[in-house]
């Protein structure tokens, strides 16, 4: 093959390889679809090396049709706060538990029906009533106005007189209502006492009592002595769903109450209920910090209440430790724990006797809600079983 002949060979070579690219370009293979080819309804199939970004006017995914995750999605599934059960009527309800105490009522009626009561027998009663913690003076008074109303009615009953004894030693006219309405502004509770009676166990379930009357409660913890104490009174407030107010472990419990009561202003609480740390009664340094605690806490808002958490089983000496506590921070009302299962129900009356104050709440047992209001006619009647 001559030169020429190569030359025009190349030529035709090389036009046929220029018509092949330009009839790829033509057709789209190779290069990117036109921007508004969506919008303009072309169908585009998108070759190697195309963007695969959706178009602009892709339809976006709204909340109906996002699948959400089942933790999220099945609210039944949520933990729930807990109710508490409704306060009226629980001590009614807890009746049962609160009439293990009937001993000492039913032992004194035993006496009282023996057939011509002798002074020894009388010697028996009064022995019977101190031993249920009413305390030397109150049961010889009781003995003296039981002996005088059978001599006066000896054809009354025995049960009868006796209850009717109970009953005005108790007080049922007593205002035992707490003070936790206060105009414009929280109302304040103030709970204290010695270690071991249950102030903690008590504010929670206080708090559970308000709460089950729709009232909006928020709780310090201003005993920071006792290691977990603050950490108890939150699982008592996360159950409800009632905020805590905490300081740091061995904090000033001072501070931690001025800082509740900030909280329960701020908020519009209708309650605040302060858990103080426990101290024995004969530690004076301690007992000046409860008062302190009180004092500073005045500072912001009165107190409307002080409650003293006494155990009903530990009798005479916890009117020791009630006169003490009065005396530093003015007791207002009296809790009894553990009233449940012991005949020392005398204790309800001594206490009253002794600090003038009323028994306003009674601790019948270890439930969330076995925390009641006192009722007089209630109490008294169990003791008689």
């Amino acid at each position: 093959m001559n030169p020429i002949e190569l030359i025009v060979l190349l030529a035709v070579a090389l036009v046929v390889v220029v018509g092949l690219g330009l009839l790829a370009f033509r057709t789209g293979r190779g290069r990117p679809a036109p921007r508004d080819a969506a919008t303009k309804g072309t169908t585009h199939v998108p070759g190697v090396g195309d963007d695969a970004a959706p178009p602009r006017d892709t339809p976006k995914r709204t909340i109906a049709t996002v699948a959400l995750p089942d933790e999220i999605s099945d609210v039944a599934a949520l933990p729930l706060l807990e109710r508490p059960a409704p306060v009226a009527g629980r001590m009614a309800r807890l009746r049962d538990r609160l009439a293990r105490s009937g001993g000492l009522g039913q032992g004194i009626v035993a006496l009282l029906s023996r057939s011509g009561i002798d002074d020894t027998t009388w010697d028996e009663i009064e022995d019977s009533l101190i031993a249920a913690d009413m305390g030397v003076t109150v049961a010889a008074e009781v003995v003296e106005r039981m002996r005088a109303a059978m001599r006066s009615q000896p054809d009354v009953s025995p049960r009868e007189l006796l209850r009717a004894e109970l009953l005005e030693l108790v007080d049922p006219g007593a205002d035992r209502s707490l003070t936790v309405d206060a105009s414009g502004r929280p109302a304040v509770v103030l709970v204290v006492g010695v270690n071991g009676t249950g102030k903690t166990t008590t504010t929670g379930k206080l708090a559970r009592v308000l709460v089950a009357e729709d009232r909006d409660v928020v709780l310090g913890a201003a005993d920071t002595f006792r290691a977990a104490a603050a950490d108890q009174l939150q699982t008592w407030g996360d159950r409800v769903g009632v905020p805590v107010v905490r300081g740091p472990e061995g904090g000033d419990p001072a501070s931690v109450g001025f800082e509740a009561v900030t909280v329960a202003i701020d908020t519009e609480a209708d309650v605040l209920l302060v858990d103080t740390a426990g101290r024995l009664h004969t530690k004076t340094g301690l007992m000046d910090e409860l008062g302190k605690v009180k004092r500073v806490i005045e500072k912001k808002s009165p107190v409307d209440e002080v409650l003293l958490v006494l155990d009903a089983t530990t009798g005479q000496n916890g009117m020791v430790q009630a006169k003490v506590f009065s005396e530093v921070v003015d007791v207002t009302g009296v809790v009894l724990t553990k009233l449940d299962g012991t005949a020392k129900g005398g204790i309800v009356i001594s206490v009253q006797r002794e600090l003038g104050v009323p028994v306003k709440l009674v601790g019948l047992g270890e439930g969330p809600d076995d925390l009641a209001p006192f009722d007089a006619a209630v109490f008294v009647d169990a003791l008689l079983g």
